[in-house]
């Protein structure tokens, strides 16, 4: 066993707290929830909010945020019920956040009320109030890109994490300039007026992509993507080996918002999401690493510092028909169950979801799998001559009659584990390229049913919300947030 490796999930069970509502009740004390599990008794989500992207795709109609209605009861099951769009074109609205969250659970005074979104190309920040009526979002506040240039000299703003001290922080990816930079915005919690950098000190990773932070472990640690400047336009095989795009998991210490550790995860790796695990007590998690298609656990060490170590692998496939002869699986997003129990994650290119159980955090198993879309589909234009995996390549993903283009990207599990929802489209730069047919059919969100007891994913088949029949044209969209919080938005501290 490795020297300095904590215990596995299994013996850092998530405890209840004592304070918190056995009906795990959401807004009872302040926002979200007393612990994960009360999160896992809260009510079962029935609208979703989702970034909606027209950038790159020829329809010159500005993002807007659209509102979904997920209650199998409802009249307008699967349908876009409201939509917000924002005052501007080519914004790239990306991920989201909160205002507050569950790191912010007992104060009164704080009410979960405004979406922060903001704009990965123009740097724009949106800060919508979806508390008026949440089934009706509006704009709030527009935090212009020449604030974020002059206060923070950051741009390309990506992850937004609201913090226990009522502040919100925004990671970004680079510079003004679009040179690649880590570091982080920081906005009052009430006037969402820029207040300056998060950060401090003379020292700052060379780029900047997602982050999450346990103040029970005095730690901060980001990710890193590649330069902006070389994103912005799609994926450059050549723009490989030349130091552009990510290798590091960056530790920074939470009381001092100093960079202190680097943790190198493999040349052109791209780590993108990382997940603590949602218990506060336990000081290690996982992230996972695009390019490279690993999954990484990373862990304190018995010395106090960080480190990380490969847990999975997902083999890429000898192919012919595409940009390159080997085809990664393109890890592009994860996150963990509330009981710390599975990891989920896609991968964008092979087309598969997947699912494993994490009680030994340093041994992940697969028990779930289903494919729904990607680039190696029988019948395409890409011909699989080598696979670790698979016997023959998946049939092509049908639902309700539709084909579904692009490959599984965004997903976000319900509370109570039992639903996870999925995203086809990316980053419009690179679904243009790698999913051409996905800027003309549109995005889909579709819904996988989850076995929690021995683990197992299944398609809905009577859930499908089709991107592609939008009143302004085809459009793309991107990541899921429920009104009262999820596993990737809170934090508990």
């Amino acid at each position: 066993m490795q020297a300095g490796s904590p215990p596995s999930a299994s013996h850092q069970q998530v405890k209840p707290s004592s304070t918190a509502s056995s009906t795990g009740r959401c807004g009872a004390c302040g926002p979200g929830f007393a612990s994960p599990l009360d999160a896992m008794k809260g009510p079962r989500e029935e609208i979703l909010y989702v970034p909606c992207i027209y950038r790159n795709t020829g329809r010159n109609q500005p993002d807007f945020l659209a509102t979904v209605d997920v209650n199998p009861e409802s009249p307008n099951y699967c349908q876009v019920i409201h939509r917000l769009p924002m005052p501007n074109v080519g914004d790239e609205l990306h991920h989201s956040g909160w205002n507050t969250c569950s790191s912010c659970f007992g104060d009164t005074t704080k009410k979960r009320n405004r979406l922060i979104l903001p704009s990965l190309i123009s740097s724009r920040i949106y800060v919508v109030d979806v508390g008026t009526d949440p089934r009706a979002p509006r704009l709030f506040k527009v935090v212009n890109p020449e604030d974020v240039f002059w206060k923070c000299n950051l741009g390309y703003p990506h992850t937004s994490h609201c913090l226990g001290s009522g502040e919100i922080m925004i990671s970004t990816l680079g510079d003004p300039a679009g040179n690649g930079k880590g570091g982080f915005i920081l906005l009052d919690g009430e006037t969402f007026e820029i207040k300056g950098n998060w950060e401090k000190g003379d020292k700052s990773p060379p780029m900047g992509y997602d982050f999450w932070y346990q103040p029970r472990h005095n730690v901060l640690i980001s990710t890193e993507w590649g330069v902006p400047k070389c994103l912005g336009y799609g994926f450059d095989p050549n723009d490989l080996k030349k130091g552009r795009y990510g290798c590091r998991l960056n530790v920074w210490d939470w009381t001092t918002h100093t960079y202190v550790q680097a943790i190198d995860v493999g040349e052109d790796a791209a780590p993108l999401e990382i997940r603590f695990l949602h218990n506060p007590d336990a000081a290690e998690g996982f992230v996972g690493c695009t390019i490279s298609s690993a999954i990484h656990r990373f862990y304190r060490t018995e010395r106090g510092d960080w480190a990380a170590e490969k847990v999975i692998q997902v083999p890429s496939k000898k192919v012919e028909g595409w940009l390159l002869p080997d085809m990664p699986g393109f890890i592009t997003d994860i996150l963990i169950s509330l009981d710390d129990r599975f990891l989920y994650f896609s991968n964008w290119l092979h087309g598969d979801v997947r699912q494993y159980d994490i009680s030994d955090t340093r041994r992940p198993r697969l028990v779930g799998q289903v494919f729904v879309g990607g680039s190696i589909a029988k019948g395409g234009t890409v011909a699989v001559c080598g696979d670790e995996e698979l016997q023959s390549q998946p049939d092509p993903f049908v639902i309700q009659g539709k084909r579904v283009s692009g490959g599984p990207q965004m997903i976000q599990l319900s509370l109570d584990g039992k639903r996870l929802y999925v995203t086809t489209s990316l980053y419009s730069a690179w679904d243009r390229q790698f999913y051409p047919q996905l800027i003309r059919d549109g995005s889909v969100m579709l819904q996988l049913d989850v076995d929690t007891e021995k683990g197992g994913l299944t398609v809905n088949q009577n859930f499908l919300v089709d991107f592609g029949k939008e009143p302004g044209g085809p459009c793309l969209a991107h990541e899921i947030r429920y009104p009262g919080g999820d596993c990737t938005s809170d934090i508990w501290v």
